[in-house]
């Protein structure tokens, strides 16, 4: 054995750093990318938004790519970066209605202050005649309740919670709950739903329907939600009418009465591509407000090239030029994927889901010459506006079952078909399972009664004996 020195030629795959970017940038979702944008605006002196016209800072150049660009204009890279020139391909996204709207500001969202449970419940316990111990006994129940308004803690449980020297009896407790349970809305500091429903029943004015309701509710709320109006009829002696008017009555209740002082959480969606109808055929377009709109600080750049020194600006110069490339490049894999799917599903637009096709991951890449990887890197979190409504890209691909004509239909399609049959079904006989197939089967869709229950869970259906009504 002995030591030798041998040249090696050999070929290998690396990652270079501006591709690893081009791939996680890829993979973000609009909002993650903006977060992405702004870190790197903090930490690159060199990087910029177009629209910051102020002193040392130059107008964007000429010639940029407009935010509205089609996917029939092509996906082309701009020219090779110039020193001291703005790369700008983002510069004109912006419309001049949105930036007008951003000027005068949206006052319109600016509402009054929302009032919680809690506060409406303690502007009406000032107008209780209570004395100062029972009046904070029932602060005390107030703050333990739950957003929808219950009470989950048991009397037991919050004596003990209280300090010891206030010596408060579990009588006390109940006596304050008991004053709670006459606040507005009707049916807080229940319990349970069962409770809930009775207190809102007691508010009531008395009526024949509004007894047999509360008998129902507090002896045979389970018959009830089985929808076994045979044996109700039966153990409660009443008629079909009385039964119906109330179980009418029960309907009009409301299982959560703090929920609607519960301010709603939103969760806005910004799509990244828009879908319009142009003649015949869709249309796929960037959103001009999901654009970052980019470029490099001109004077840093003349900076640069006056000095004739890279020094540490050199870096920041070389990931500015990245970064603005790769999220072009991302928007544009974007645009060409959406247009190939909305090409594939454009009957999907015209009529809806009942039109939907099977699509696979597979088939879209090779349209587009892209990985399979790729396109499930772009068709997550990404969403497309049409005039159907919002939709996330990965919602057009789905699974297929055959027909006997020997082609396949998507299961959203399937889903829709059954989702209208149920709709116009008659609820005094609704359709089973099984009945649900023999009508797709009938249409030429061969399915089973299992993947037809599955499919019906999937939309939130109730099973047949569920939705029969009186």
């Amino acid at each position: 054995m002995k030591q030798t020195l041998q040249l090696k030629l050999s070929q290998h795959l690396a990652l270079t750093p501006q591709l690893q970017q081009s791939i996680r940038l890829l993979q973000l979702s609009t909002l993650e990318l903006n977060s992405e944008i702004e870190r790197a605006l903090q930490e690159n002196p060199l990087l910029e938004r177009a629209d910051a016209e102020s002193e040392g800072f130059a107008p964007a150049a000429e010639g940029s790519v407009a935010g509205e660009t089609t996917a029939a204009q092509g996906d082309e890279a701009p020219a090779a970066f110039e020193e001291g020139a703005a790369l700008d391909w983002f510069s004109e996204a912006g419309t001049s209605e949105a930036r007008d709207e951003d000027e005068r500001g949206d006052y319109a969202d600016v509402g009054a202050a929302h009032t919680n449970l809690r506060d409406h419940l303690i502007a009406q316990l000032a107008f209780v005649p209570l004395d100062v111990r029972d009046r904070n006994l029932v602060r005390v129940l107030i703050e333990a309740l739950d957003d929808d308004g219950y009470l989950d803690q048991g009397i037991e449980e919050l004596v003990a919670m209280l300090p010891a020297e206030l010596a408060v009896a579990p009588e006390e407790l109940q006596a304050a709950l008991y004053h709670l349970q006459h606040f507005d809305p009707a049916g807080v500091g229940a319990r349970s739903c069962q409770e809930c429903l009775a207190l809102q029943l007691r508010s009531r004015e008395p009526s024949p329907s509004r007894e047999l309701a509360l008998r129902i509710v507090e002896e045979h709320l389970h018959q009830l939600a089985q929808h076994d109006f045979a044996k109700l009829r039966k153990t409660l002696d009443c008629s079909d009418e009385e039964l119906r008017e109330a179980h009418r009555v029960i309907l009009s209740l409301d299982p959560r009465p703090g929920a609607r002082f519960t301010p709603a959480d939103p969760r806005y969606v910004i799509p990244d591509v828009i879908v319009r109808k142009t003649g015949a055929s869709w249309v796929c377009t960037l959103n001009p407000d999901a654009l970052p709109r980019l470029r490099v600080n001109r004077l840093y750049a003349d900076l640069m090239r006056r000095e004739r020194s890279a020094g540490s600006l050199a870096g920041h110069l070389q990931e500015a030029k990245w970064l603005i490339r790769n999220v072009q490049q991302r928007f544009d894999t974007i645009l060409r994927v959406s247009q190939a799917i909305v090409g594939r599903q454009r009957q999907f637009f015209d009529h809806g889901e009942v039109a939907m096709r099977p699509l696979t991951l597979r088939e879209i890449a090779d349209e587009v010459g892209l990985h399979e990887s790729t396109i499930s890197r772009v068709t997550t979190q990404k969403y497309v506006a049409s005039p159907r409504g919002i939709f996330e890209l990965k919602y057009f691909f789905g699974s297929h079952v055959s027909t006997e004509a020997g082609g396949a239909c998507s299961a959203t399609a399937i889903r829709a078909l059954i989702r209208q049959m149920v709709d116009a079904e008659d609820t005094h006989h609704p359709l089973s399972d099984a009945t649900l197939a023999q009508i797709l089967g009938a249409q030429g869709i061969v399915v089973a009664r299992r993947t037809v229950a599955k499919y019906r869970e999937l939309l939130g259906i109730a099973p047949v004996h569920m939705r029969k009504s009186l």
